[in-house]
């Protein structure tokens, strides 16, 4: 099975250019507790790496970006690590955007570590077929 288009999203791509297609964190949390159930996965943090912290006297804002790898096991002892990334940039607050920066590359790496469980956990967003085809369809409200 593949992702539904129930759990896609799109944003701007960078500079403006063609979107991107992808589904956020919470979602695909969410589906692999349904899949393996809540208490059928685990993930913990291998590592995590503040690669810079840039700070600019001109406008007094700092510029973040970290690294996090991060293994997901099922109950089964199956497992899968991958590497996610988080980065801010013109944040007033260097601990503002540490905190953010690593949450963001948490999450990455979780979404990245589940994908190599298969189509359902988000690996068929890689085919650019598939994820331009699922983004034309309708997804009706949540009641």
């Amino acid at each position: 099975m593949k992702l539904g288009p129930e759990f896609i999203s799109q944003r701007p791509g960078p500079g403006g250019g063609p979107k991107l297609t992808y589904a956020e964190g919470w979602k695909i949390i969410n589906l692999a507790n349904e899949v393996f159930g809540f208490n059928g996965w685990s993930s913990n943090v291998v590592s995590l790496t503040t690669d810079f912290i840039d700070f600019s006297e001109e406008s007094r804002r700092y510029t973040v970006g970290v690294t996090a790898i991060v293994r997901v096991t099922l109950r089964d002892g199956a497992f899968h690590e991958d590497i996610g990334y988080g980065m801010l940039e013109n944040s007033k607050s260097k601990g503002a955007a540490l905190d953010k920066c690593k949450k963001e590359a948490v999450t990455d790496a979780i979404k990245r570590a589940l994908r190599n469980f298969g189509n359902l956990l988000g690996n068929c967003l890689y085919d650019k077929s598939y994820a331009q085809e699922v983004v034309k369809i309708k997804v009706p409200p949540v009641r």
